[in-house]
């Protein structure tokens, strides 16, 4: 199985599975479907058109201007979707770029130009075998832009990393947090959880000990609630940096 290994901004490592050919067609197989749908309602509407103008040449620029989303779908869905189409969002995948960094719509681009030769005038050929015999599973548009389709199915919980959910209006209490580095962190992170899980008030407290020893504080909040803060802060003040 073929993997992604992203390096976040807080140094935490995070593996995407990247999929296989099977993923890619049923979302391709899905977009399809949508295209069948739009062109159905575009045929009824040009019947409508055609009732109402004489001039046929008028029908045609309709038609033409209304077949316009159809042409560009793939370009502007991944890029006003952070990389997805509906078939990718139904299976759970998305484009991302290699290197982890965000993906600038001149990717998308790429990939949407290469697509003539990968998907449609050879008949999906090329992008297959590319898929096939590509070690992170890219057709030729994903070489050529540097991107690689991911499963979003399995992505890493935030327990799983130093990352605590901080809310916009949060206010942090203890600014001395900055003293701690994102392995302090963790190793304080994963003692908790284990320790609150267990419900081990010894160790919850032997931690609460050390990191106020670390960051000489002292609180009166419960034990729980103190390392919960120091998370939480650290978070706050390493995300705002």
């Amino acid at each position: 199985m073929a993997k992604l290994k992203i390096n976040t901004t807080q140094n935490v490592n995070l593996d995407y599975k990247i999929v296989g050919i099977g993923e890619r067609i049923l979302a391709l197989v899905i977009d399809l479907f949508v295209f069948f749908l739009y062109l159905f309602v575009v045929n009824t509407i040009t019947s409508i058109i055609d009732d109402v103008f004489s001039d046929r040449w008028t029908v045609i620029g309709m038609q033409s201007l209304l077949l316009l989303p159809i042409m560009f779908y793939s370009l502007y869905m991944h890029i006003i979707f952070n990389g997805r189409t509906v078939g990718k969002m139904i299976v759970k995948t998305r484009v991302v770029k290699i290197d982890g960094s965000p993906v600038h719509w001149s990717n998308f681009m790429i990939r949407w130009m290469l697509r003539l030769v990968d998907l449609w005038i050879f008949f999906g050929t090329v992008s297959i075998l590319t898929i096939l015999f590509s070690e992170k599973r890219q057709r030729l548009g994903d070489s050529a832009a540097g991107t690689v389709v991911i499963s979003t199915k399995n992505t890493v919980k935030i327990t799983h990393t130093i990352l605590e959910e901080v809310e916009e209006t949060y206010e942090p209490k203890f600014i001395m947090v900055t003293k701690l580095n994102d392995k302090d962190v963790r190793l304080i992170k994963e003692t908790f959880i284990i320790a609150k899980r267990s419900r081990d008030f010894k160790t919850l407290k032997a931690l609460r000990v050390k990191v106020e020893s670390i960051l000489d504080t002292k609180s009166e909040l419960y034990d729980l609630q103190y390392i919960d803060t120091v998370l939480k802060d650290y978070n706050y003040f390493t995300q705002s940096m």
